[in-house]
């Protein structure tokens, strides 16, 4: 047998990456809903519709600062206003003059009525008399106080909103599932909504787990490796909307690794290790969690997928409360892609988001790039817009492997299990990362 073929047989016995996504997605269920304050509703997803209690704006009012009237006086089919000569350069050589009755603020609340041949002052936001239909803007007029000759004459309902005009009660504001953004929780509030339905962020504890690993603030020796993982997948977990707690180190101390995963089911709504899923010597993190015990199987299956970099990962439950556990390869760049392959899924669904993938663009390769037979690979890369439309893609020199790749990444093209040869100028798929300037 040739060593291509060896290849494609090894890769036969891994499981299709989208197999073991939708059966490790179908275990997990959203978040029960809760009701929240408005002021700490943001960031989370609604789980209820919303609609309107109240009307938007609530009562008639002045959109700009300037001078209620009735169009029928300033436009001359009144018999109110008087005309008096237009200051020089003024356009129709006269200007009319109203009698300025009173003021009124935001502030205002007792009604008013315009007769005639008036009008009140008025700052944006303050009700308007009734009767009126127009508001003359200030730079339109001499900014007079007991009264005001107008220069310019504006169309009937300019500087006017009705109430209702832009949401009327009973609107529906949001559906289920929409993302509470600061401009919906201003609708809300607009509306008369003080408190909303949502699902919870997700508490997300992450734990790396190894012999070699130290902390942060110190350079890798021989025997020792820096814990890049818990801090990056903490940022990772974070800029998803989960609450995410790094729980730190823990040693490859089978008694030690099962205490600590049970002491954190208690805050926890998903748990996220890192280290130890492969079948080596030292990869202990799989062998005490899918270990068999009383004849039933472990809490977590590790499973050999078609993924690179990073196949072997795991999945399953701890904890009497059977809190989600997902394990991702020690790996800092397997750790990373494995998270945005699985990891953020699972969160985005408990979360009650949708779509719970990131969105994927197709895109014109600009270099020839080979993959591994039967992998369904994730490489760091660059997307840019083309002029006239669609996008490029240029991956990222080390591959899938590099740090440096994955920070300067604004995209992961995926060449699927069949694809061995990518040549410049084909079409390839690219998942969109989210890069918050």
């Amino acid at each position: 047998m040739t060593a291509t073929a060896d290849a494609e047989a090894a890769a036969n016995e891994l499981t299709p990456l989208a197999d073991y996504l939708g059966s490790v997605l179908r275990r997990l269920r959203a978040l029960p809903p809760l009701d929240l304050d408005l002021t700490q509703a943001h960031g989370n997803v609604l789980a209820e519709d919303v609609v309107a209690p109240h009307a938007f704006p609530a009562f008639d009012q002045a959109a700009v600062d300037g001078y209620a009237a009735r169009w029928e006086d300033i436009s001359g089919g009144g018999r109110g206003p008087s005309y008096v000569p237009a200051p020089s350069g003024t356009p129709g050589g006269r200007t009319i003059r109203l009698n300025v009755v009173g003021d009124l603020g935001a502030a205002s609340w007792r009604p008013v009525r315009l007769t005639p041949g008036s009008c009140f002052s008025v700052a944006a936001g303050a009700p308007l008399p009734v009767a009126a239909d127009v508001v003359v803007p200030v730079e339109w007029t001499d900014q007079g106080m007991a009264a005001v000759e107008i220069f310019r004459t504006p169309k009937r309902g300019y500087g006017v909103r009705r109430a209702g005009e832009e949401l009327p009660a009973g609107t529906l504001l949001a559906r289920a599932g929409t993302y509470v953004s600061p401009a919906l929780v201003a609708v809300f509030a607009a509306t008369g909504i003080g408190h909303v339905v949502v699902r919870p962020s997700p508490r997300v504890v992450i734990v790396a787990t190894g012999d070699e690993l130290v902390d942060v603030g110190r350079g890798s020796q021989p025997g020792q490796v820096v814990d890049a993982n818990s801090h990056a997948l903490t940022a990772a977990a974070a800029e998803v909307g989960a609450l995410a707690y790094r729980v730190g180190i823990c040693d490859d101390d089978p008694e030690g690794l099962r205490g600590l995963l049970e002491d954190q089911t208690l805050r926890a709504d998903l748990i996220i290790t890192t280290g130890g899923t492969g079948t080596g010597p030292g990869d202990m993190v799989r062998r005490i969690l899918s270990r068999r015990e009383g004849g039933r199987a472990g809490p977590v299956t590790f499973t050999d997928v078609a993924l690179y970099p990073g196949t072997a990962l795991g999945f399953g439950t701890v904890g009497a409360e059977e809190v989600p556990v997902v394990c991702l390869p020690g790996d800092p760049g397997a750790a990373l892609i494995g998270f945005e392959v699985l990891a953020r899924p699972a969160i985005q669904l408990l979360a009650g988001a949708e779509p719970v993938f990131r969105p994927s663009v197709r895109a014109h390769l600009l270099e020839t790039v080979s993959s591994p037979t039967g992998l369904r690979e994730f490489r760091p890369a660059h997307v840019a817009e083309r002029r006239g439309g669609g996008y490029t893609v240029q991956p990222l020199s080390g591959g899938p492997f590099t740090l440096s790749g994955l920070a300067e990444a604004n995209g992961l093209l995926v060449l699927g299990e069949r694809v061995t040869t990518a040549a410049a100028g084909s079409t390839v798929d690219v998942l969109l990362l989210d890069r918050r300037r």
